[in-house]
C-alpha cells in the first residue's frame, strides 16, 4: 500500500461518465452528465438541481461538482447533473430561456424520465438553493424516493408545495447554513415546521449560503440521507 493522497478540491475519483442529452416535452435539449460507480451498480440516484443560472448557478457549481467527482466512487451513487433550461457550463448551454421556476417543470420532468429509461434506483432530487424551489415545486412525484435541500430560501415554493411533500410522505431533509441570508436556521425550522412537521432541519454552524467550504459535510448529509448504510464521513485521502 502507498502514502494515503488527500482527496482536494480538484481531486477527481474513478467513475463512468457520460455526457447525456435530456429531453423535454417542451422540445428541448438539456446538457448533462451521468456518472456512476466504477465497477459496480449503483444502490442510489441522486439527481442535482443547481443554484440560480441568473446568479452564476450551474451542473458545475462547486458542491454538485465534488459530488460528481467523488460519490459515485465513495458512495456507490449514481450522479445525474444537468444544465436547467437556458444555463450554460463548461459542458456546454442548454436550450431554451431561464423561466423563474415555471417552464422548470419540464427539466425536473425530463431528468425524471432519463433516470426511468437508464433503469437508475431509488431516485433522490438534491436540490441547492433555486433548485430546492424546483424540487419542492416540481419534484413530488412517484418515481422520487426523497429530496436534500440545500440551502431553501422557500423563494417560489409555497406552503401549498411543502404540504404536498409532507401528505406524500416521502423524507425530506434540510441542510440550512448558521448564516444564510435567506432563511436562517430558526426560521427554516419554523417554515418547514408548519408544512412538513416530519422534515429533518440540520444546521451548518459557520456556513452561508453558498456553502463554501463545507463540501465534506454538505456530501456526507446526501449520503447520510439516500444511502445511510454507506459510514459517514466519507474518506478523506
Amino acid at each position: 500500500m502507498g502514502e494515503a493522497v488527500p482527496i482536494k478540491a480538484n481531486t477527481v475519483l474513478p467513475a463512468r461518465r457520460e455526457a447525456v442529452t435530456l429531453r423535454t416535452d417542451d422540445g428541448l435539449a438539456l446538457v448533462g452528465e451521468l456518472s456512476l460507480p466504477p465497477d459496480r451498480e449503483p444502490r442510489a440516484t441522486v439527481v442535482l438541481l443547481h443554484p440560480l443560472p441568473t446568479h452564476g448557478g450551474m451542473m458545475d457549481s462547486h458542491l454538485y461538482r465534488k459530488a460528481a467527482w467523488r460519490l459515485p466512487a465513495l458512495a456507490d451513487l449514481a450522479v445525474l447533473r444537468f444544465n436547467t433550461r437556458g444555463t450554460a457550463s463548461e459542458a456546454g448551454r442548454s436550450e431554451g430561456a431561464f423561466d423563474h421556476a415555471v417552464g422548470e417543470r419540464f427539466d425536473v420532468a425530463a431528468a425524471l424520465a432519463f433516470a426511468v429509461e437508464r433503469g437508475l434506483p431509488s431516485v433522490w432530487l438534491v436540490g441547492w438553493s433555486f433548485g430546492t424551489d424546483l424540487a419542492l415545486m416540481h419534484g413530488c412525484d412517484p418515481r422520487v424516493r426523497g429530496a436534500v435541500l440545500i440551502s431553501p430560501p422557500l423563494r417560489w415554493s409555497t406552503g401549498d408545495h411543502l404540504r404536498a411533500w409532507a401528505r406524500s410522505g416521502r423524507p425530506v431533509v434540510c441542510l440550512v447554513p448558521e448564516f444564510d441570508t435567506y432563511l436562517p436556521p430558526t426560521e427554516a425550522r419554523r417554515r418547514f415546521g408548519a408544512d412538513i412537521p416530519t422534515a429533518d432541519v440540520i444546521d451548518f454552524p459557520g456556513a452561508k449560503h453558498l456553502m463554501v467550504g463545507q463540501s465534506e459535510g454538505v456530501l456526507d448529509a446526501i449520503v447520510s440521507a439516500v444511502v445511510p448504510e454507506v459510514p459517514t464521513p466519507l474518506p478523506r485521502t
